[in-house]
């Protein structure tokens, strides 16, 4: 790589937006532009720079970010093609706040408008500075007015129409940069050609022009005056008023071009070098002080089986040198153990890095994601939060072998150090380890993961329901328990009272004895007795809500013990409960989805089928054009209750769950559970 020069030093930008638009092609398009790489890449044939792992090859999808970096005109850019999938968005979210600017790759196609949302609302939130950047262009049919609107839709900032399309039969053959006055022509694989405009193309170039001009002038008042007054204003004011709002983020840029063709890869590139803002204002966006040595935001965590663990970190402030100690929030330190640029699977090691640089840095085990660390001990680093997505689907998860139960742990902590998002819940209750993640496509690549990079067997199933169950009557049942084995018996004798207690109470015991029929000493025990039969009840799950009362009883001077008068609560409730007209219990969640508002009817519909109970809606606050459905709804209906949003709502739809309360389930659908859970003991 050649010395950088470029003014505004090195830089990094994601490439984000919806699975589908063409981020990891567009990644090898600028690649090959650059002259990085002789031979341009492509994920349908498996041999682009991104999506190098088994499971992205397999899959033709980014399943991690994928991070480039390349020389173009004398600068350095690092590239972090993040996935598509809204299943992955937490990879995305973590290296937000550590780039200088975002590129939203997307098609040109309406009927995808609301996949936009997600990522451009992330943007506008963080205020990192982002382009639009409209793939396929060769593929697109009708006006880039109204395509234009379209997108307006989905984007809360004015988006800023930078070229448009030279049509030719039917078809796009080149663009016109609004900002340069140049026409361009298309060559596939090659640099366009400035081609003259026919009087038809220099009549629509000076009334798109002017409408760019026009939106600049609203955030510069000099820019209006020359417009009020005809002037024209030079194009060095123009780059520089857009550069500066795109900075501000008061503006969104749109550019067009094909990364399949490498159609308006260049013009792109060039905008990127011209206009996107230095390192400098990110760290100041992100609160750090760069006067005292080198300062590293860690972006994303990877682990390879044989590799060990990588940490990509931005460097700020002072170069950053092989073998430098930082120094954590919390007080401990940490020695860099090698610099390395990155681009796809391809690493090459650097004996230091300057500032702006995105390097993968080696040996930092205890450093997670999100941190920030400093050569400076006596610095004060800010906290950078990333948006964690609260899991939205589960999977039972356990190996074939006992033994490797140990070794998965430590695997999936591993892939949660790379993927935050992913959870590995474990429920004693039920025996149940369950992974817990944002949908079917997420958990397969993780299970993938475990056992093709970590060679685990693995046995998955759906999640199971903490069912309970209660009682609706009372009864009084004696349990007497008498065994004679030679030398001293066992002997205990109780009465017991059960009734039932309002929801939610749980369990009360309570002793009525009188007159010492039960001495003191062994009324913990037949508490203790109730207690553990109380784990499973006559219909197989745990009892809640009942009050067991201790009225009467017996005991031996010689054969009384503890476990005899454990063994005595166990036959009363053995015998008693099934009088007590056991009943079934499921929990009941309170649920909040956000769905785009054309979906909102829908979801009503979905909630409803679900045997949930909507309890209104409202705007999304924050979210122009989406709203939040509140529902109670069943723990058994929500598996695969993320399916059914997606599929609504092209992908974007997303809801938060908490535990409500308990609710009696009776007829076919409990007698359905109760045999299913018998049948599986």
């Amino acid at each position: 790589m050649s010395n950088r020069n470029g003014g505004n030093g090195p830089r990094t930008v994601a490439l984000v937006g919806p699975y589908g638009s063409g981020k990891t092609s567009l990644l090898d398009a600028m690649l090959f532009a650059a002259g990085a790489i002789g031979r341009k890449g492509s994920v349908t044939a498996g041999s682009s720079v991104g999506d190098y792992s088994p499971e992205a090859r397999a899959r033709q999808m980014s399943i991690d970010v994928n991070c480039a970096t390349f020389d173009y005109l004398d600068e350095r850019f690092t590239i972090l093609d993040c996935p598509g999938s809204i299943e992955l968005m937490a990879d995305t979210l973590g290296v937000l706040p550590g780039v200088d600017a975002a590129v939203v790759v997307c098609e040109p196609l309406s009927d995808k408008l609301m996949m936009l949302k997600p990522y451009l609302k992330r943007l506008e939130e963080q205020k990192i500075p982002h382009f639009l950047f409209v793939n396929k262009i060769d593929k697109a049919a009708g006006s880039i007015r109204d395509l234009l609107a379209f997108l307006q839709e989905a984007s809360d900032k004015p988006l800023l129409l930078r070229q448009i399309p030279i049509w030719e039969n039917g078809a796009v053959t080149g663009f016109v940069d609004l900002a340069l006055e140049r026409a361009f022509v298309y060559r596939q694989h090659a640099p366009s050609e400035t081609i003259a405009m026919d009087d038809e193309i220099r009549a629509r170039e000076a009334e798109a022009r002017f409408a760019m001009l026009e939106k600049l002038a609203d955030f510069d008042e000099h820019l209006m005056e020359e417009l009020l007054s005809d002037a024209v204003p030079p194009p060095s004011e123009v780059f520089e008023d857009l550069a500066k709002e795109l900075g501000a983020g008061d503006l969104v840029p749109v550019l067009i071009g094909s990364a399949e063709n490498d159609n308006g890869i260049r013009r792109l590139l060039k905008a990127l070098r011209h206009e996107v803002p230095s390192s400098e204002r990110t760290a100041a966006r992100l609160g750090l002080q760069l006067n005292k040595g080198a300062i590293v935001q860690i972006l994303k965590t990877y682990h390879s089986a044989q590799g060990g663990k990588m940490s990509l970190g931005r460097v700020f402030g002072s170069p950053l040198k092989d073998g430098a100690v930082l120094h954590m929030r919390n007080g401990s330190d940490v020695r860099v153990g090698g610099i390395f640029s990155l681009r796809g699977a391809e690493v090459s090691k650097l004996s230091e890095a300057v500032a702006g640089d995105c390097v993968g840095l080696g040996r930092l085990e205890v450093v997670l994601t999100g941190e920030t660390l400093a050569e400076a001990k006596e610095m004060s680093l800010p906290r950078i939060e990333i948006e964690r997505i609260p899991p939205v689907y589960r999977l039972g998860i356990e190996v074939a072998d006992r033994k490797d139960e140990v070794k998965l742990t430590a695997a999936i902590a591993k892939l949660h150090e790379e993927d935050p998002s992913l959870i590995l819940e474990q429920n004693a209750e039920l025996n149940e380890m369950a992974l817990c993640g944002q949908g079917d496509i997420h958990l397969k690549v993780a299970t993938d993961k475990l056992i093709g990079k970590y060679g685990l067997k693995l046995n998955t199933h759906a999640p199971r329901v903490p069912y309970k169950e209660t009682i609706r009557k009372s009864t009084t049942q004696r349990g007497r328990y008498k065994r004679q084995t030679g030398g001293h018996g066992q002997f205990g004798d109780v009465v017991l009272d059960i009734a039932p207690l309002p929801r939610g109470t749980g369990f009360v015991f309570t002793d009525r004895i009188t007159g010492g029929v039960v001495p003191k000493q062994w009324i913990p025990s037949v508490e203790k007795g109730v207690a553990e039969y109380l784990k499973c009840g006559p219909l197989g799950f745990p009892v809640v809500d009942i009050a067991v009362t201790l009225t009467d009883g017996s005991y031996h001077s010689v054969d009384s013990s503890d476990a005899a008068f454990q063994s005595a609560a166990r036959i009363a409730m053995q015998e008693g409960m099934p009088e007590c007209g056991p009943v079934l219990l499921e929990p009941i969640m309170r649920v909040q989805i956000h769905v785009p508002s054309e979906a909102t009817a829908k979801v009503n519909g979905v909630v409803s089928s679900r045997r949930g109970q909507l309890m209104g809606y409202d705007a999304r606050p924050g979210w122009r054009g989406w709203d939040t459905v509140l529902a109670q709804m069943p723990m058994a209906e929500l598996s695969d209750l993320i399916i059914d949003l997606r599929s609504l709502t092209q992908g974007v739809g997303s809801f938060e769950v908490e535990f409500d309360h308990l609710a009696e389930l009776s007829g076919k659908l409990a007698d359905l559970v109760v045999a299913q859970h018998k049948k599986a003991a």
